[in-house]
């Protein structure tokens, strides 16, 4: 499979195990999606949604060219923000991604977070190196879902909750 910037062959970053992608779900209070888009197609207004009416978090848009998503005002930068997000969500092509992982550690964001084929060796050791967590290629609305009960195998929410597959007539 190929990722925007890489291909499978190409990786060598190891990321969190799922225990560790549930401590940072935890320990987050504050996101900020940066690459938020107001329009309903798009994967982060997705997310957006789902975060906001299904998690506790304090939930932050960042494009500079979008003024509401949601009902919620949008900032131009991190650097705007009213508060400092833990995690910072990005929806931005690939080339972006050094400046966005700037701007995470000036305002000290404490985990940056790339989306579902989203992935950059660089970022990630940048990040590391400067005592960030790093998430790549995944999505902060399907591990929050997984975490809590909110998701089927196939991404469903079937409103079961066992761990015995359903046996059918």
């Amino acid at each position: 499979m190929s990722v925007v910037g890489t291909t499978e062959a190409e990786r060598t970053w190891v990321g969190p195990s799922a225990p560790e992608r549930l401590r940072i779900l935890h320990e987050t209070k504050v996101i900020a999606i940066v690459g938020a888009s107001d329009k309903p197609s798009r994967a982060s207004y997705f997310v957006a949604t789902y975060l906001l009416s299904s998690t506790k978090y304090r939930v932050y848009f960042v494009n500079p060219v979008v003024k509401s998503i949601l009902g919620q005002p949008v900032y131009a930068s991190l650097a705007d923000l009213p508060e400092t997000p833990d995690l910072v969500e990005v929806f931005r092509k690939h080339d972006d991604l050094p400046g966005v992982l700037e701007e995470a550690k000036a305002v000290g964001a404490k985990t940056i977070w790339l989306q579902l084929g989203s992935w950059h060796e660089g970022v990630a050791a940048d990040a590391e190196a400067a005592g960030l967590n790093v998430v790549m290629d995944r999505c902060v609305k399907i591990e929050h879902a997984r975490f809590h009960g909110g998701l089927h195998l196939a991404g469903f929410n079937t409103g079961v909750i066992s761990s015995k597959r359903q046996v059918l007539p």
